[in-house]
């Protein structure tokens, strides 16, 4: 039987995606474990509204999140002024989400990652600068968006220029990162993390970590799982080899690894996706350990393929095995330390 067709990773508008993952609701597994959700977005736009209530009624599933970590999405943004200083409005936007949340359970953009294009070389500081002013002590880096690809990932998107992590002046801006105590969220996909590696080897110095188990692509001409799988594992394995590299646990419910749970008239159950995500999830953590591993949501993007409260139940599941200590850093303490949230 022929494969759907890739036609981006969010085909399905927010409202749709909420009355699906009703269809299957499960009670949170160790539901006192304490959780940092290290990668969420917030907007209200053309894409649909995801806001503080929104976000409250996924965390109101049962699972004990302490914090959460908000990341760039283009929301937000200053609609005039310089063009380079326009994200600093994103990092202003996720504050004021944190200052309205502030006397609730949970610490709301406790972090706050903000986008800032460091391809500004040198003169990229004056905004990282700004960005801090923005974030009132939250503003922990920057994450550049550098995804790239040729084949059906390359649905609907607009890319970085190809190979922009090697490129002299992204550099420079990149260089701008560590004298200011911030940190680097990389965003690639598994073809390209030979670019990673590049990088890290001539910035040993600067708190890198790599997003959503290093972008596997699942579609077009990566359709080959086992052959994905082996190349994109050696990878990870060469990476960990960089002290100053983390990994985030997650994005794996993201349609442009091949994943077709979107297609089902019930969403998965947390059993079904811990099977399917455990050779990703397993695989960083043996190569990082838990105290260079985190778990992330990437809602509301992975809701295109579960519920909130059912993706962490099969996290849960993947790493019952582990130590108490173990789960504790992969849960919340990695995530505490590499963002620095006290």
């Amino acid at each position: 039987m022929k494969e759907p067709e890739f036609v981006g990773n969010t085909p399905r508008d927010l409202q749709t995606l909420k009355s699906w993952c009703a269809r299957r609701n499960e009670a949170a597994l160790d539901p006192e474990l304490p959780i940092i959700d290290s990668h969420h977005h917030f907007y209200d736009d053309e894409r649909g509204r995801f806001l503080l209530a929104e976000m409250q009624e996924e965390v109101g599933q049962g699972h004990n999140i302490v914090a959460t970590v908000y990341l760039q999405h283009k929301a937000g943004y200053r609609q005039d002024g310089p063009v380079a200083m326009r994200p600093v409005g994103e990092v202003a936007f996720a504050a004021e989400i944190a200052r309205q949340s502030r006397e609730g359970a949970t610490r709301f953009c406790a972090g706050i990652v903000g986008h800032a294009d460091l391809t500004l070389g040198e003169g990229v500081r004056d905004v990282l600068e700004a960005m801090g002013e923005a974030g009132e002590g939250r503003f922990k880096g920057v994450r550049h968006g550098a995804t790239w690809d040729d084949g059906r990932a390359a649905y609907g998107r607009t890319f970085a220029p190809r190979h922009l992590l090697l490129t002299p002046e992204f550099r420079r801006g990149f260089a701008q990162l560590a004298p200011m105590g911030l940190s680097f969220d990389a965003w690639i996909y598994h073809p390209q993390l030979p670019d990673l590696m590049d990088l890290l080897t001539s910035f040993p110095e600067t708190p890198v970590v790599l997003n959503h188990c290093g972008g596997v692509l699942g579609v077009p001409p990566y359709t080959d799982r086992a052959a994905v799988h082996a190349s994109w594992s050696a990878a990870i394995r060469k990476l960990a080899g960089f002290p100053n590299l983390s990994v985030k646990l997650g994005g794996l419910g993201m349609l442009y690894g091949g994943a077709q749970w979107h297609l089902a008239e019930d969403p998965p159950d947390s059993s079904a996706l811990a099977t399917a995500w455990r050779p990703y999830i397993e695989t960083c953590i043996e190569a990082f350990g838990p105290d260079r591993a985190m778990f992330e949501s990437n809602f509301p993007v992975d809701k295109q393929s579960c519920g909130y409260g059912v993706l962490w139940n099969a996290f849960k599941r993947v790493t019952v095995g582990y130590s108490p200590s173990e789960r504790a850093d992969l849960f919340h303490g990695t995530a505490s330390r590499f963002y620095r949230l006290g």
